[in-house]
């Protein structure tokens, strides 16, 4: 779980909060942490069979404070349906049901006192990159920016050609089957999406250093049209 402390550059991170979203019976989890004069937010979408405590998340997180952005990592199921999940993997595809709960904590971001005057960004990874992409699409004029770890934007089907957000998606060099994948997802975005390929990068970003590349790249992207309008 991400901790207090200073980002890289000094940017002061206050405790986490964690926070029950109100968009299923029982609430979503999130934990949301905020950086002193944060200039814009960013919400994670974790891939299948993850969770908020994702570690590679979570290290993108830290990175995304030192540059002054706040965040939320969510578990987009309750603690039933994971349980569920764990034996047959159905939700964990379940994209528009995932994009749904995922537009509906963008709209509670939006009357939080906390995070209701930030503009927000989304952080996918694998399929949590699609439900991004769908609550995107569903909420124009909230999301402002969206990037993909290793995502699965093809599975954002025609939603895709709705998307406004600038997109960024980045692939490991070594994941040839999720490059070509997403070489297609960015003909659909058309011009508001980007392809950047990590080198030496498996799916996982495993390798020494490819992570960091990822958070920075990420950083860059957010900090730059967070703070820019876009198209409706």
């Amino acid at each position: 779980m991400i901790g207090e402390g200073r980002g890289m550059r000094g940017a002061e991170v206050r405790g986490v909060r964690e926070v029950s979203v109100p968009v299923v019976e029982g609430g979503l989890v999130g934990d949301v942490a905020v950086p002193s004069g944060a200039g814009g937010m960013v919400l994670f979408a974790h891939g299948s069979g993850s969770s908020r405590h994702s570690p590679r998340n979570v290290a993108v997180a830290r990175a995304l404070h030192a540059r002054g952005l706040a965040t939320m990592l969510v578990d987009l199921l309750t603690v039933d349906e994971e349980a569920r999940d764990e034996v047959t993997a159905e939700l964990r595809f379940d994209i528009g049901m995932l994009a749904e709960r995922l537009a509906g904590i963008v709209d509670w971001t939006g009357v939080d006192p906390e995070l209701g005057r930030l503009p927000i960004g989304l952080f996918g990874a694998s399929t949590g990159a699609a439900a991004a992409l769908v609550a995107a699409a569903a909420r124009p004029d909230r999301v402002g920016a969206v990037v993909s770890r290793g995502g699965r934007p093809d599975l954002a089907g025609s939603s895709l050609t709705a998307v406004r957000a600038p997109t960024l998606l980045l692939v490991g060099g070594l994941d040839e089957q999720v490059i070509t994948l997403n070489e297609r997802a960015r003909d659909e975005l058309g011009e508001v999406a980007e392809l950047r390929i990590v080198p030496g990068a498996t799916h996982l970003f495993e390798e020494p250093g490819t992570l960091e590349q990822v958070a920075d790249q990420a950083g860059a992207w957010f900090v730059t049209h967070l703070r820019r309008p876009h198209p409706a």
